[in-house]
């Protein structure tokens, strides 16, 4: 399994002195679906700035992974412990065999935001045909929701030219104009309004039922580790509470600790606000998987062939680790 450097417990337990006291805590490995210092892990981050892992008797080591389907995979395999996607990661990677499942979503609405140029004239999913569109990865589960919002509009993967390049290179490529359009989360948005591009942006939920950030784990885990695996979201939920409560707040807690965010303050904070508006409402408890949504968007990927055949609903979450 390929593993880039990690960030969280390298960088975040230093910065809060763990030192000696960490060796009384649990171990596990948490492997994130892109770079763990990206924005959209505030919850984690400020998990971790705050002393809520330790304080449940943790000690996370965050791994980057591959994207959300290849992060499902190693989950499934039990390279890892508890891993990153989606709350629709299951109902993609299910079918292949891998038996993992959401236990806990960060947020009542859709990660994955559709960003356009306005110069491109895209107003519609019906309009990205033959259009460059600049995602991740092709294992991200943000390639799945892409196709779920063009095939609103009868559109399969063939019809548009999707180039997988990673995340700097999606900004860059859509900065310069080479691509004309990108399946993003919020982190992207900043920088690119920064370089003076006039974007236009769609949440995927627009178009069709898509999901928030979820926290994943094996059928075998949440057997073997129930325990661990409700420390870790409750003290995962209480970042992400903060995070919605006072985004400029957490802002400054990440510019703080993270040195890929120093002196960005501006930056995190506007892209956190951006989640607090438009990613994390919605939840009737925090946490909780919305089955009314995972059935309806289980329905539309297989009517539009993106999944080979449907799961069992009770498959596809568990909500016993957010009640």
């Amino acid at each position: 399994m390929r593993m880039i450097r990690t960030l969280g417990a390298a960088t975040l337990v230093l910065a809060m002195g763990w030192g000696a006291a960490a060796s009384a805590q649990e171990k596990l490995q948490y492997l994130f679906p892109a770079p763990s210092f990206l924005v959209a892990f505030a919850p984690f981050q400020i998990a971790t700035i705050k002393g809520y892992y330790k304080q449940a008797g943790l000690e996370p080591e965050f791994l980057n992974g591959r994207g959300g389907a290849d992060t499902a995979k190693q989950v499934g395999a039990g390279n890892v412990d508890l891993g990153g996607g989606v709350g629709d990661t299951a109902i993609i990677v299910r079918p292949n065999g891998v038996p993992v499942k959401p236990v806990a979503i960060l947020g009542g609405r859709s990660l994955m935001q559709l960003v356009v140029r306005d110069d491109a004239n895209i107003k519609s999913p019906a309009d990205l045909k033959g259009k460059t569109i600049a995602i991740q990865a092709f294992q991200d589960t943000t390639f799945y929701s892409l196709l779920g919002v063009m095939a609103t509009a009868g559109l399969k993967k063939e019809d548009a030219n999707i180039q997988a390049v990673g995340p700097a290179n999606t900004m860059k490529m859509i900065i310069t104009g080479e691509a004309q359009a990108l399946a993003a989360v919020p982190d992207w948005i900043g920088p690119i309004q920064a370089a003076g591009v006039k974007i236009t942006v769609f949440p995927s939920e627009t178009f069709f039922p898509n999901m928030a950030q979820a926290i994943i784990a094996s059928e075998v885990m949440i057997k073997k580790k129930p325990a661990m695996i409700k420390k870790f979201v409750g003290a995962t939920l209480k970042g992400l509470k903060d995070v919605m409560d006072d985004p400029a707040a957490a802002a400054k807690l990440i510019a703080a600790n993270i040195p890929e965010w120093k002196d960005k303050d501006a930056a995190v904070t506007s892209a956190l606000e951006y989640y607090a508006k438009t990613v994390y409402p919605g939840q009737k408890v925090l946490g909780m998987m919305d089955v009314e949504r995972l059935t309806k968007l289980q329905d539309f990927y297989a009517a539009q062939q993106i999944i080979p055949s449907k799961s069992p609903i009770s498959d596809l979450y568990t909500n016993e680790f957010v009640q």
